[in-house]
């Protein structure tokens, strides 16, 4: 859908620059930004020091500068120009180090001279800058001049949430983190494109589901929702997804549910062989995102992922190579489609029986063909190929995947057996 893409790009843009993580201004920023579009999404905050199972919230992080200054007085690894620079959790400094004092605490891919590489250390109490190897390379013996205005204190974790309330507390899970500082498939495309789905989900006029969509910072945002959240969750939710990775032009990739059985994989696996057949999947056991809590065990939330290039497989991620020109609004609006038809089609994905014993006739009710086509022909087929598994076991997509037509290619053939009341909801 190239005209929400452009939209999706341009807000892409808008906040790219904005140096977020775990906690901090950069988050609360982004979130106001969010919430301009989504004017019913809610923001909880969590204080530090906070137990969430078996983790706790941790001091907030913000910072308001930070540099190096070389001994030929060029300031390098300014924070301001690039905030990859530094080391996310960066500890204050403001001192004059010998080069080798500085070199262990610079981090940098020699495999990708002119990367700078995305380094965190939330829980670690540490500092350190992060460049690329040919700039590296060039760094001579002598003083150098750290400066690093940030500070750690008592704070808070903020999230995100957006509950739709459709006909039945049966509902829609739909998660992407917001911890990320300038990078954008990992992680400016999530928070972007699913701000316009949830705009999408918000539009639609007396939905089946109700649907639950947060904004949260990666790992320690997921376990401190469910710890607050779980049990309700468990019994209510259908299906999930965690949206990452969704901006670049590359082919689609799946990541399944642990179990791979749920009914997020199903539709998943349904609408890529279908559209994208050269899509990719990989196994649960190549997860690193917050499927790992969702789908933890005891916790069993049925959430998966539909990416493009997924996290860790391509040579950008976490690095500022991965910067706005390696997303697309082709890429993001490709992903949107995705997304929006996975919804249309939990939305509609009913069982279904028929109301008559053998085939109806379908002549009396002018829902037989006046001529004899191979069009026509594969229609006719469709129908009662459809109607043959109308038993109330299957749901639509499980019928589509036995006849084996995409599920969307029902949806008139349902409509029209409907209004003529050949066949009901289970």
């Amino acid at each position: 859908m190239p005209g929400f893409g452009d939209k999706i790009y341009d807000f892409c843009k808008e906040i790219f620059p904005i140096n977020r993580s775990i906690t901090g201004d950069g988050v609360r920023e982004t979130l106001q930004l969010i919430q301009k579009k989504l004017p019913n999404l809610k923001q909880y905050s969590i204080p530090t020091g906070e137990s969430c199972f078996d983790w706790v919230i941790p001091k907030e992080w913000n910072v308001c500068d930070a540099y190096i200054i070389d001994p030929d007085g060029i300031k390098i690894c300014d924070f301001k120009e690039n905030n990859l620079h530094l080391v996310g959790y960066s500890t204050p400094i403001d001192a004059f180090l010998s080069f080798d004092e500085l070199d262990s605490h610079l981090h940098s891919l020699p495999g990708q001279p002119d990367a700078i590489p995305y380094i965190t250390s939330y829980y670690n109490e540490n500092w350190g800058f992060c460049l690329s190897h040919n700039q590296r390379r060039k760094l001579k013996k002598g003083k150098y001049k750290v400066f690093i205005n940030s500070s750690l204190k008592k704070g808070e974790l903020v999230y995100g949430e957006l509950l739709v309330k459709g006909r039945s507390k049966e509902e829609i899970f739909f998660s992407t983190y917001i911890c990320h500082p300038s990078m954008g498939n990992n992680e400016t495309s999530g928070p972007a494109l699913l701000t316009f789905l949830a705009k999408y989900i918000s539009s639609i006029k007396d939905p089946r589901y109700s649907y639950r969509i947060i904004f949260i910072p990666e790992t320690i945002g997921s376990i401190a929702y469910l710890s607050r959240n779980l049990k309700y969750m468990q019994k209510n939710m259908q299906a999930g997804f965690n949206i990452t990775c969704v901006g670049d032009d590359n082919n689609y990739s799946f990541l399944p549910s642990r179990s791979g059985t749920t009914l997020s994989d199903k539709i998943s696996r349904h609408l890529l062989k279908n559209s994208y057949p050269n899509y990719s999947e990989f196994s649960f056991l190549d997860r690193g995102s917050d499927e790992r809590q969702y789908c933890f065990p005891g916790v069993d939330l049925p959430v998966c992922s539909i990416m493009r290039s997924k996290y860790g497989e391509y040579d950008e991620y976490h690095t500022s190579l991965d910067d706005l020109s390696f997303i697309s609004s082709a890429g993001l609006g490709g992903s949107y489609s995705v997304y929006k038809t996975v919804i249309d089609v939990l939305e509609r994905n009913y069982r279904y029986v028929t109301t008559t014993l053998c085939e109806p006739q379908l002549g009396k009710r002018n829902m037989y063909p006046n001529t004899s086509t191979k069009i026509t022909k594969s229609l006719v087929k469709d129908m009662m190929n459809f109607l043959t598994y109308c038993d109330g076991n299957s749901d639509l997509v499980d019928i589509a995947n036995i006849i084996n037509v995409p599920v969307w290619k029902l949806f008139e053939i349902v409509k029209d057996f409907e209004s003529a009341k050949l066949i009901k909801r289970a």
